[in-house]
């Protein structure tokens, strides 16, 4: 590539800072980034004279437009340090994450709920289960006392006498059950 003389070195640093003033406007075309590389194109010069080159016995120097660079990279972080985004990909990307992380912690609080309402519904039917089998036992002892009470009210006198007697006594209305005949008569 030709050496630049300096009068289209003048026009290229002109186009540059245009493009320059573009971008930290915010004006980016379509897909674009607030970058070196939409710099260059913006401009119409390649981006290697944004950056240092070697020279053939190993130093460095300067490329054409490295300065440019530099100005650039530096009012850029500085409207970015402001709160400013020029980039609106970036922008977008910064919108993005605080949606994001405002996401995650609704998930996280969801699940926590969850998992709270999950332990209530465990032992509020743990409880159920509980109830059920009491009343279930309580069902039973008195369905036995229902049908032990219709066996002894059928039963002839003598023989209630003989079957149940009252709280573990031998006696039944006061007379002892050895003292009865076998039809429960008193001798």
């Amino acid at each position: 590539m030709p050496r630049l003389n300096a009068q289209d070195k003048a026009g290229n640093e002109s186009a540059v800072r245009a493009a320059m003033e573009q971008i930290l406007r915010g004006d980016l075309p379509p897909g674009a980034k607030a970058d070196l590389k939409t710099l260059a194109s913006l401009a119409g010069v390649t981006r290697t004279g944004f950056y240092p080159k070697k020279n053939r016995d190993g130093t460095t120097r300067a490329g054409a437009y490295q300065h440019l660079a530099e100005e650039f990279s530096r009012r850029l972080k500085e409207l970015q340090d402001a709160g400013e985004n020029v980039d609106p990909r970036a922008a977008q990307i910064e919108r993005l994450k605080k949606e994001n992380a405002e996401l995650r912690g609704r998930i996280s609080h969801r699940d926590a709920e969850v998992a709270r309402l999950t332990e209530f519904k465990v032992m509020a039917i743990s409880r159920l289960a509980a109830q059920h089998e009491e009343i279930e036992r309580l069902r039973s002892r008195r369905l036995l006392e229902a049908e032990a009470h219709a066996v002894v009210t059928h039963l002839e006198p003598a023989a209630r006498i003989r079957a149940v007697p009252p709280q573990g006594r031998e006696l039944s209305e006061g007379i002892p059950t050895m003292n009865r005949d076998q039809d429960g008569n008193p001798l």
